[in-house]
């Protein structure tokens, strides 16, 4: 019953208006403590570009920026506001290499194409500090992403994947933690051990969108707010169509991750949305020591997974539980609060200031999917949590293929991406059957 309920629930629903303000950011604690950006203007009337960038999330505002860089004339088109999307509601982790780990990728790519991808994970991040370097402000970029496993076999597993990444990639940031390290990094009775992996990090992720929207107006690009697309027109001159006007454009760039909609049908049978959800807590004081001793981001084993990490202000952002509609639930902290008290019991009933939800894009594969839609349409999107480096990277990515470097476009755009099954009307039963199963083996600990 549930299944058909969300079946019934998304079809018809446009996930860019279900559950937040139109041209209103989510009332986060990013939110709450970002600077402020000024609105960019709804597009009005009919204009020419190079290229036409679709969606101001990290993809879009990349692409653009680098096609700007570059002194391609760029138009970019936002339904709600920049960073409105999962670029501006995520966990801020950066992470290493692609989300897939790399053993997947061996088995399903081979030793050779894993290599390139690891690299590409691994230039990634050098691009995401590079941009910060240059553009970045109050990102609060910080070293560190931890591991952690709920049993001894798992800590030994993730053990293992750390020595195979130094023995087979040259990787040599990951500490491994037996379970009284990660007891010393963080106090929860939950962990008996895990990675942690010095060459990740993380950071402020609306700060970080807001910076790449600066540097890409700055560089030339034209960026519209309010401006959802309502059709796309394919030709050798294409069309893009909103409420208040038109771009005809040379190229066309599809960043749109889980907010899509009905603009392609091709990148929809391969891209699912999915909703999470991140609370902050009140300032933690002397207490934050009882979750981290260290300034270091945190994400666990379990398929639904739990992730946090203490603020600038000594809050505790924690992410995770389980919902399976497209609406958000009633009761955000709620759904929140019961995983973080199974993590950290002594905060069962901390104060919670802020809680938010998010929607972001996931393949059957979680790896995400670029693709040539067209001749002059380019995509990337289902970056399946793994988004702050390679959601940017794809947009620098997309916009090397627009001049003619395809590499590392290519490279990506040859990992497989197979369509949900059933098509769009069964697919979301289908992730509720999958999600049960999933988030009942995390808690029988199979």
């Amino acid at each position: 019953m549930e299944g058909l309920l969300l079946m019934r629930c998304v079809m018809g629903m446009n996930l860019l208006y279900s559950n937040d303000r139109k041209g209103e950011y989510p009332d986060s604690w990013y939110a709450a403590t970002a600077i402020p950006m000024e609105r960019f203007p709804a597009l009005d009337g009919a204009v020419a570009a190079d290229v036409c960038v679709v969606g101001g999330g990290y993809t879009g505002l990349s692409a653009a920026l680098h096609l700007a860089e570059a002194g391609m004339s760029v138009v970019l088109l936002e339904a709600q506001r920049v960073g409105f999307g999962a670029s501006g509601r995520n966990g801020g982790q950066l992470g290493s290499g692609q989300r897939m780990d790399q053993e997947g990728l061996e088995a399903l790519m081979g030793g050779p194409e894993a290599q390139k991808l690891w690299q590409l994970g691994e230039d990634a991040k050098d691009l995401v500090k590079s941009l910060i370097a240059r553009h970045g402000q109050d990102c609060h970029l910080k070293p560190g992403v931890a591991w952690t496993a709920f049993s001894e076999k798992e800590a030994a597993e993730l053990h293992d994947y750390g020595r195979h990444l130094q023995d087979r990639y040259g990787y040599s940031s990951i500490e491994l933690l037996g379970k009284d390290a990660c007891w010393a990094m963080c106090p929860s009775p939950a962990y008996k051990g895990g990675i942690l992996d010095h060459g990740a990090g993380h950071l402020h992720p609306l700060n970080y969108a807001f910076s790449l929207a600066r540097a890409a107006a700055a560089a030339g690009a034209v960026l519209h707010e309010g401006s959802e697309v309502l059709d796309i027109e394919e030709g050798a001159k294409l069309r893009i169509r909103t409420a208040g006007g038109t771009v005809t454009a040379d190229h066309l760039v599809l960043a749109c991750n889980g907010y899509l909609g009905g603009l392609n049908g091709q990148v929809a049978a391969r891209v699912m949305p999915i909703n999470n959800f991140v609370v902050a807590t009140e300032p933690l004081g002397e207490d934050a020591a009882r979750v981290l001793t260290r300034d270091v981001a945190v994400a666990d084993t379990k398929f639904v997974v739990n992730y946090f990490r203490l603020s600038h202000d000594k809050r505790l952002l924690f992410g995770g539980g389980e919902s399976y509609g497209y609406r958000f639930p009633s009761d955000i902290q709620a759904t929140v609060r019961k995983p973080m008290a199974e993590i950290f019991p002594h905060l069962k009933d901390v104060k919670i200031d802020y809680a938010w939800g998010g929607t972001l894009g996931i393949t059957m594969k979680r790896m995400p999917y670029l693709a040539r839609l067209a001749p002059n349409v380019l995509t990337a999107s289902g970056y399946s949590g793994h988004g702050v480096g390679t959601a940017t990277h794809a947009g620098q990515l997309m916009a090397q293929a627009i001049q003619g470097q395809a590499e590392g476009f290519d490279t990506m755009a040859r990992v497989p991406a197979p369509r949900f099954p059933g098509g769009p009307r069964m697919r979301s039963p289908l992730l509720v059957l999958a999600m049960t199963w999933f988030a009942l083996r995390d808690r029988l600990g199979v």
